[in-house]
C-alpha cells in the first residue's frame, strides 16, 4: 500500500520572541491509500493548520512533507500549485464556491483546468452531485442553495476527478445527521477507490467511520486510537 501523504518532524511557528506561538509541535503522520484519518482535538490544537500544510496552502516552519512521494518544500510554486489541482481535493469550512458558477460548474471546474473537455466533466461532475443528493440542484447558483447544498457540492468538487488526497475540514459542520451520514459515506466510498482521506470533525459518531483517530491537544499529537470498524457501524446503521 502506497503512503499518500507524510509528515515528519512538522511544526508551524507563528510570530517571533516572546509573541512566539507553536500551532504544531514536531508532527509525525502517515496517511495510505485508501485510509480514512480523522483528526480530532479541541479549537486551537492545530486541526486546521496541519490541514492547510497537508494540502501545499501553507508552508511549515521545520519539518518535511511529502504527497504522493514528492517533497513539497523541494517543488516549485508553480509544481505544487499543480499537484493542488490534480492530486488533492480540499473541502473548506467556507466553501469557497464561484458565485457567477452553477453547482455542477463549479464540481466540474477542476476537471477542465487540467484539461478535460467539457462535456466529460459535466458528466463526472453530475454524477458526483448525483451521488450526494444534489441532481436536481445542478444547474442553481450558490446564492439559491442552502448552507448544506452549498457543503455538498464542496465536497462533490472535491471528490471529483481522479484525487489520490482528500482534506476535509468540518465537512459536515452544516448538515443534519442524515446528510452527515451520506457526506461521510461518499469519503468512505472515495477511500474504498484507493484515495487518501484526512477529516478534520469534531463529531465522535462521524469520526466512527474513520479507520483510525488522531488526536491534537495545542498543537501535539497525544493520541491515535483506533474507532471502531466501518463495517460494523455501517452494519448497526442498518439494524
Amino acid at each position: 500500500m502506497s503512503t499518500a501523504l507524510a509528515l515528519h518532524a512538522v511544526s508551524k511557528i507563528y510570530g517571533a520572541g516572546p509573541t512566539q506561538v507553536y500551532a504544531l509541535h514536531e508532527i509525525d503522520l502517515s496517511v495510505q491509500a485508501g485510509e480514512l484519518v480523522a483528526i480530532m482535538g479541541p479549537s486551537g490544537s492545530g486541526k486546521s493548520t496541519l490541514l492547510t500544510i497537508a494540502g501545499t496552502l501553507e508552508e511549515p516552519s521545520r519539518g518535511e512533507v511529502r504527497v504522493g512521494g514528492s517533497v513539497l518544500s523541494q517543488m516549485s510554486p508553480d509544481d505544487r500549485a499543480r499537484l493542488r489541482r490534480r492530486a488533492i481535493g480540499y473541502v473548506f469550512q467556507e466553501f469557497n464556491l464561484l458565485a457567477g458558477l452553477t453547482a455542477v460548474e463549479n464540481v466540474s471546474l477542476p476537471l477542465e483546468l487540467d484539461g478535460i473537455t467539457a462535456r466529460v466533466a459535466r458528466t463526472a461532475g453530475m454524477a458526483a452531485l448525483e451521488e450526494l443528493g444534489l441532481s436536481d440542484r445542478a444547474n442553481h447558483y450558490p446564492d439559491e442553495l442552502s448552507g448544506g447544498e452549498r457543503q455538498r457540492v464542496a465536497i462533490a468538487r472535491a471528490v471529483v476527478g481522479k484525487r489520490y488526497l482528500l482534506l476535509a475540514d468540518e465537512p459536515t459542520g452544516a448538515l443534519d445527521s442524515v446528510n452527515g451520514e451520506a457526506v461521510m459515506n461518499l469519503l468512505r466510498s472515495a477511500c474504498q477507490r484507493g484515495v487518501a482521506g484526512v477529516v478534520v470533525t469534531h463529531d465522535a459518531h462521524l469520526a466512527s467511520w474513520a479507520d483510525r483517530v488522531v488526536f491534537l491537544h495545542d498543537g501535539y499529537v497525544v493520541d491515535q486510537p483506533a474507532p471502531l470498524p466501518v463495517k460494523a457501524h455501517l452494519a448497526g446503521a442498518k439494524q
